[in-house]
């Protein structure tokens, strides 16, 4: 991409609370930034009117992601798994097919998805990921497995991709860009918590950071206690 002139970027979910992060991020980097979102969603971006483009509708439908995306240099994808039919998959699919080539995507989840099967996770974690999963489905909300489809169709794909994986997330003043590593597990992400507006900081980096192409970095907190024990070379 051209490093000479601001970037478009498209925001997929920028109504949600990540979203919003990363609106007013990629605003103070002087990036043109659209949004898409829900119609009913749409007032909750009234704080950036006159600054961004809004393009009302579902995030999984083909023809509002197209034209959405459309001269993006950038994508960021908030992948949330609403429903059960498949709404983050479809998500997902959507940019993949319409986005410009060479365009960067970035796409969020939680620390549940691996990539190479390398992560390890505590007993604890697995158990309230299969509890969620379980809840989610039982009361038609939320369907995690549709999630792990979603990052499995950008992992095959050959577009320039990061799929950032968020640990816990709190509220508060930013704390600056988190550390990551490449797998769950790793004694560095111990401390399991993120700030919210960081997360949204660290997918907008991604935009420019081409060490993260085709990964999957795991995050936490540059503050928390993990990350300041073991923070190193071998961490973003």
């Amino acid at each position: 991409m051209s490093t000479n002139r601001s970037k478009k970027v498209c925001i997929v979910g920028a109504s949600g609370k990540l979203g919003q992060y990363m609106v007013r991020h990629a605003l103070e980097r002087g990036y043109e930034v659209v949004g898409v979102c829900r119609d009913k969603s749409v007032p909750k971006l009234a704080a950036f009117e006159g600054r961004m483009t809004i393009v009302p509708g579902p995030t999984d439908d083909p023809e509002v992601i197209r034209r959405a995306v459309d001269g993006c240099d950038a994508v960021l994808t908030v992948l949330v798994p609403w429903g059960v039919r498949q709404y983050a998959s479809g998500t997902a699919q959507a940019v993949l097919d319409h986005a410009r080539p060479g365009a960067r995507l970035v796409f969020s989840c939680g620390w549940h998805i691996t990539r190479d099967g390398k992560d390890t996770y505590t007993r604890w974690f697995t158990m309230g990921v299969r509890i969620a999963a379980a809840l989610g489905r039982l009361a038609r909300l939320v369907e995690i497995d549709d999630q792990v489809e979603a990052c499995r169709r950008v992992f095959a794909s050959n577009t320039r991709w990061t799929v950032v994986r968020g640990s816990s997330l709190e509220e508060g003043e930013s704390q600056g860009l988190p550390v990551w590593s490449e797998h769950v597990g790793d004694p560095v992400l111990a401390s399991d918590l993120t700030r919210r507006v960081d997360f949204a900081l660290f997918m907008v980096e991604a935009v420019t950071d081409d060490e993260l192409v085709q990964k999957a970095p795991a995050i936490v907190g540059c503050r928390t206690p993990s990350a300041l024990a073991h923070s190193g070379p071998t961490a973003g």
